[in-house]
């Protein structure tokens, strides 16, 4: 291989939305991935381009800013990204999930955030699936949107080739030399760069060690999302529904429902059972219907789940985007431009300060 200005590590859709937004900003770039574009985290994931996260203001203003850059993506001549509004719903059944909410709402408005506190008949209203359980409110933010995340990738891989970027699949790096600026790769391959960017999701923690960055992040975690049997006819559409108590996130997929409910763990079959038990207590009026595996892949988690986004000056210089704990796609756009301006030192118009790897970070 070649040398080059910049290497990103990483070919889901966190890696190339920084390898976008550098090409299009004249910049030379490389992009290695160790499978195929988007295998990684980008291929399990519910869809769900959302703003609001409860308790994270700092992941929700990346994911107003990312939904704004969305909107405005050039795909190509008039065609633009999938993006079909559908809301997000969270059922509150405790006081202390309202007082929460409550307390958690100042910091979501600054955010730009637009979500509310709505009463249990509203809630139902919007999700006429929900059974008789004991809701003392709920939130609703309509800045929550069905996407295609294989189109996303898609978009932001010719993007990137259109601006310049070498895109490489199925070439796993093995580590970093940070101070050469040079990446290995398992087949024996050699790249020299000005900088590295690592944006390798569950495989970040081991390759940055390498760079002198001790990131914090948990074990990689296997996410499975699970769809139903097809739904009786005539039913509703509803909004991408979390039922706080339980972690049940659900949504509409075609003529089904895509249900997901935290992580398996090691005893998969035992979590799928408490699955369908939650299913059939949220929803009892479809609890005849089967649930089945839809999408499973690894994760990356950060204590906080925010994501870890960094820059280490050089020459040679090295970055980080990952810890993104299951909101890569919410956050994509903005990471790539904050990636982009740490690197040629521009102003990021916001604190990456919250992002960076510190003692205050680890749990």
């Amino acid at each position: 291989m070649t040398d080059t200005r910049v290497a990103v590590i990483g070919g889901g859709v966190i890696g190339l939305s920084i390898a976008y937004h550098l090409a299009e900003a004249g910049v030379e770039t490389t992009l290695l991935e160790r499978g195929a574009l988007g295998s990684g985290a980008s291929r399990a994931t519910a869809d769900v381009v959302r703003s609001y996260f409860a308790g994270n203001p700092v992941s929700s203003a990346l994911a107003v800013r990312s939904l704004a850059a969305y909107r405005d993506f050039p795909v190509r001549p008039g065609a633009d990204l999938p993006l079909r509004q559908v809301g997000y719903l969270v059922l509150f059944s405790t006081p202390e999930q309202v007082a929460a909410f409550e307390a958690d709402l100042p910091a979501q408005r600054r955010a730009g955030v637009d979500v509310g506190l709505i009463g249990v008949e509203e809630a139902r209203e919007r999700n006429p699936l929900i059974g008789d359980l004991p809701l003392l409110a709920a939130a609703w933010s309509p800045q929550a949107y069905v996407s295609d995340t294989a189109a996303i990738v898609t978009a932001y891989a010719e993007a990137a080739r259109r601006s310049g970027a070498m895109l490489i699949t199925d070439r796993p790096v093995s580590r970093i030399d940070s101070s050469a600026g040079r990446v290995f790769t398992e087949d024996g391959g050699e790249l020299t760069a000005e900088a590295v960017i690592c944006a390798a999701g569950a495989w970040s923690p081991a390759l940055v060690r390498g760079a002198g960055v001790d990131l914090p992040m948990t074990e990689p975690i296997e996410q499975e999302l699970l769809l139903t049997d097809p739904l009786p006819p005539g039913t509703p559409e509803i909004p991408c529904t979390l039922h706080a108590a339980s972690g049940l996130l659900s949504r509409t997929r075609g003529d089904r429902l895509l249900v997901g409910m935290g992580y398996p763990g090691p005893d998969r079959e035992a979590w799928r059972r408490e699955v369908a038990e939650r299913f059939a207590e949220v929803y009892p009026g479809l609890s005849g219907l089967g649930l089945r595996p839809a999408v499973t892949g690894l994760r990356d988690a950060s204590p906080d789940r925010r994501a870890f986004i960094g820059h280490l000056p050089g020459p040679p210089a090295f970055l980080y985007a990952t810890g993104f704990s299951g909101h890569g796609l919410c956050n994509a756009p903005a990471a790539g431009e904050l990636v982009r301006d740490l690197y040629l030192d521009q102003d990021p118009g916001i604190d990456v300060t919250a992002f960076a790897v510190g003692r205050q970070r680890t749990g």
